[in-house]
């Protein structure tokens, strides 16, 4: 008759030395020998019962509480980095316009470079991040927008200029898709507290960029190159703390195994883990949670892009100052920060999201209105406005997270929601600078910007139904 599976348990008995025969094992069977794989040292570990310091996928606490926050460090400042390189672009579009001679329509399509980098690039996420893990990834998107940002200041012309900031966002893309699967792998208890936190660092990038590049600028004698490429230090910082994590392979790495096959495992539970069947990752295509997740992160990413691109414009054609235009797009974008550690959290507690939906919308509404109607006389209200109105960017995070069941689920949802999200934005911010440029005026555009509010409420009720994606597919 076999041997039932033994766990020797070196911390009660002292290790045995060199030359020393083992103790007595009193936990096995009279007769019985024991196994070549436990006569040695006790630091030696058997090869299916882990007896010796703890595998690198299940570290001991006071590990595991490191690595989480080195995990929640690299975040923080992953997240920071998501946005200076187009804000801080759009504060000074006019002068980066002037100063490489673009027309009117060709400003237009670098306002729309953002979300066609985030469509191409966000796609190929997935397969990256199972092949060298999500930790490696986002260190690579972070070295990629650093060298972007290094490299778009020292462009002669155009072309250049967009190849440099394709590269930086290419790595925005990237970081962009894995920010909600490295939250729910590495804290499936805390989904919204975690999103909410990245999300709030996302939107202090932001803001701190829109409202700082124009007095840098001036600080640094008007050159609008130096202004751009200050925000490269900021992404170098955010390379450092991924750079340990790369050796956590194991723990890292994304795959279709469940967070409980990856235990430490006894001979029983290796049979049970062969034996247990590998759920199937979800075909998202089929679901229409999948769809209306989709279509509402498309159109508020349109509405996003729209007014970190062009909101600064809007208000100095206006006859607003331009270092006070870029504070009200910094105004705009602060106001994600309280509200995007907020709104995660509350949308976790509520069994559909509809209403928070139907809240920024309406908030979104009321600023294109005022905008429409008086953009100079309330600048700041409707900055404010449209400030929570963009807080359906970490509303759509959350609901990631939260419309599947699987950690393979959520990185399928995450880059097929973004990738379609993206490709629906792209047209938006280009449609705007056409129209901008022949009807003279902003009536139009700003028309465009509030109708798009009304779909948008329908497909996020859709979207923050309470069901999954498993369910539909």
């Amino acid at each position: 008759m076999p041997d039932e599976p033994k766990t020797l348990d070196h911390a009660a008995r002292p290790a045995a030395t060199a030359g020393d025969s083992p103790a007595p094992d009193h936990t096995r069977p009279a007769g019985t020998e024991l196994p070549a794989a436990q006569t040695g040292s006790a630091t030696r570990a058997d090869p299916v019962t882990r007896t010796g310091p703890a595998s690198p996928a299940t570290p001991p606490a006071p590990d595991r509480r490191r690595f989480l926050v080195a995990v929640t460090v690299g975040l923080v400042l992953a997240a920071l980095n998501l946005r200076p390189a187009i804000t801080s672009l759009g504060a000074l579009l006019e002068e980066v316009s002037e100063g490489l001679h673009m027309s009117g329509t060709v400003a237009g399509v670098l306002t729309s470079v953002p979300p066609l980098c985030f469509a191409v690039f966000g796609i190929t996420a997935p397969r990256l991040a199972r092949r060298f893990g999500p930790a490696a990834v986002v260190c690579a998107g972070m070295a990629a927008i650093f060298t972007g940002l290094v490299l778009r200041p020292l462009a002669g012309g155009t072309a250049a200029f967009l190849a440099a900031s394709a590269l930086a966002l290419m790595g925005i893309a990237v970081s962009n898709v894995l920010m909600p699967v490295i939250v729910k792998r590495y804290f499936p208890d805390r989904v919204g507290t975690m999103t909410g936190l990245y999300s709030m660092a996302l939107a202090l990038g932001t803001s701190v960029a829109a409202a700082a590049t124009v007095p840098l600028t001036d600080a640094l004698g008007g050159d609008w190159r130096l202004g751009l490429g200050v925000w490269a230090i900021l992404a170098a910082l955010a390379v450092l703390p991924w750079l340990p994590l790369l050796r956590d392979r194991d723990h890292d790495r994304v795959s279709g195994v469940s967070r409980a096959s990856r235990a430490p495992r006894t001979e029983t539970g290796a049979a049970a883990a062969a034996e247990a069947p590998v759920q199937a990752a979800p075909r998202v295509t089929r679901s229409r949670t999948a769809w209306a997740l989709g279509a509402f992160f498309g159109l508020q990413a349109t509405g996003a892009y729209i007014t970190m691109g062009w909101m600064p414009q809007i208000f100095r054609d206006a006859g607003v100052p331009a270092s006070t235009a870029g504070v009200l797009l910094a105004v705009t974008m602060v106001m994600g920060v309280p509200l995007a550690f907020v709104i995660p959290r509350l949308a976790t507690r509520m069994k559909t999201q509809g209403p928070i939906v139907v809240a920024l919308a309406l908030c979104g509404l009321g600023g294109y209105t005022g905008l429409f109607l008086a953009p100079a006389a309330g600048a700041w209200v409707w900055a404010v406005l449209l400030g929570v109105s963009n807080c359906a960017f970490p509303l759509a995070l959350t609901m990631i997270g939260m419309r599947s069941r699987t950690g393979t689920g959520v990185v399928r949802l995450s880059a097929f929601a973004q990738s379609v999200g993206y490709l629906i934005s792209i047209p938006g911010p280009l449609l705007v600078g056409v129209l901008y440029q022949h009807s003279g005026g902003w009536g139009l555009p700003i028309a465009l910007m509030g109708g798009l509010m009304v779909p948008q409420m329908i497909v996020g009720i859709l979207a923050g139904r309470d069901r999954t994606v498993e369910d539909e597919c």
